[in-house]
Order: C-alpha cells, then sequence, then structure tokens
C-alpha cells in the first residue's frame, strides 16, 4: 500500500527530513476577538475586526450572535477587495456560536504581510437594536 504526506508534512518523505512550517505543525493558535454593534450598519459598510500580523495561518472563525441578522442581511468577512476571503456573504439566521471558514483560505500560505479583517454588511442594513455579535477569528502562527 502507497503511503503519500499531506503538502504540510511533505517534508518528512525526504532525505534528508526537512521540518514543517511551525505555523501550521505545531504552531500556536492566536484568537483575535471582535464585537459588532448591529445599531448604525447600513449596507456596505464595513468593520474591520483585526490587524494579523504576517506569517500567520487561518484556520477558522466563530460568530456568535445575540439575534439573528434579520430575513435578508447578509455578513461576509474578508479583506478589503476579497469581501468574502473567510466567510462567503450569508444570513446570520441562528443565535449562539456558527463555525465559518472559506476552505481556500484555511489552506493558505501564510500571509505575506500584515492584513485588516472587515466583515461587511451587505444586501440590507443590520436589524437597529441593542443587540450584538462578537466575531472571534483563529489563526496559527509559530
Amino acid at each position: 500500500m502507497a503511503q503519500t504526506y499531506a503538502p504540510e508534512v511533505a517534508g518528512l518523505g525526504t532525505t534528508p527530513i526537512t521540518n514543517s512550517f511551525g505555523g501550521v505543525q505545531g504552531g500556536r493558535v492566536r484568537r483575535f476577538r471582535a464585537t459588532v454593534p448591529f445599531t448604525g450598519q447600513a449596507i456596505a459598510d464595513t468593520v474591520v475586526l483585526a490587524k494579523v500580523p504576517a506569517g500567520y495561518t487561518f484556520a477558522y472563525g466563530i460568530i456568535n450572535a445575540t439575534a439573528t441578522l434579520g430575513a435578508s442581511a447578509t455578513i461576509a468577512i474578508g479583506v478589503a477587495g476579497t469581501a468574502g476571503k473567510y466567510r462567503a456573504a450569508a444570513v446570520q439566521t441562528v443565535t449562539g456560536p456558527v463555525l465559518f471558514g472559506v476552505a481556500a483560505a484555511a489552506d493558505d500560505a501564510p500571509l505575506t504581510a500584515e492584513e485588516d479583517v472587515i466583515l461587511t454588511v451587505a444586501v440590507a442594513a443590520l436589524p437597529i437594536s441593542a443587540e450584538f455579535a462578537v466575531v472571534d477569528l483563529y489563526f496559527s502562527a509559530p
């Protein structure tokens, strides 16, 4: 039976053995937390969630909303120019924690430059209320 190696550990199958990048094998997970108040968030508004340093690799995110966004308001999480890099635009239809992540971002190479992660509101404004969402972004780094 053939044995193959995942790209992150390909060096284990070479001679001499080479170490994997510490940001994805044996790295430390760092959390970036941001609270997004619903009041005042109109269509096309962006909210800066985090400034992630170069060298970090995206793992996943969690949105924990105190209320749903209604039937039509959508949110995307990404960067300027790629609004859905980490979470494609979608309606948040439940309260409580919801896991998110775009596979193409999760298997990206480490960031080559610092990155401002933003939440983008689309289709409709967020509900006008005292409700909010907490967004946790998880990245790994050596």
